[in-house]
């Protein structure tokens, strides 16, 4: 699903025009992704957690020459799932069928 289609259903599950799903969908993201940029955890209950999470220095090689490379440390952006979130897609993917 793409952002486009994540409105439609949007709109259509909460009975709002497709602008104002838009509208909400994108304030939404913009707000997550700079809270998360500030340092700031972002929790929806059930759903998940968005956070900024410390990735330390390592070594790695480089692909096309096998030559050893320093990787410096970074701060990145991660999501961990909800019990609740969990708790639907393993319901749903009984059986290990992936759709």
């Amino acid at each position: 699903m793409n952002k486009a289609e994540l409105v439609d259903a949007i709109a259509a599950k909460a009975e709002v025009t497709k602008k104002e799903a838009d509208a909400v969908l994108s304030a939404m993201i913009d707000v997550v992704m700079e809270s998360v940029a500030s340092n700031d955890k972002v929790t929806l209950v059930g759903f998940g957690t968005f956070e900024a999470r410390q990735r330390q220095a390592r070594e790695g090689r480089n692909p096309s020459t096998g030559q050893p490379i320093k990787i410096p440390a970074t701060t990145v952006p991660a999501f961990s799932a909800g019990k609740g979130f969990k708790e639907m897609v393993a319901a749903a993917n009984k059986g290990g069928k992936k759709k």
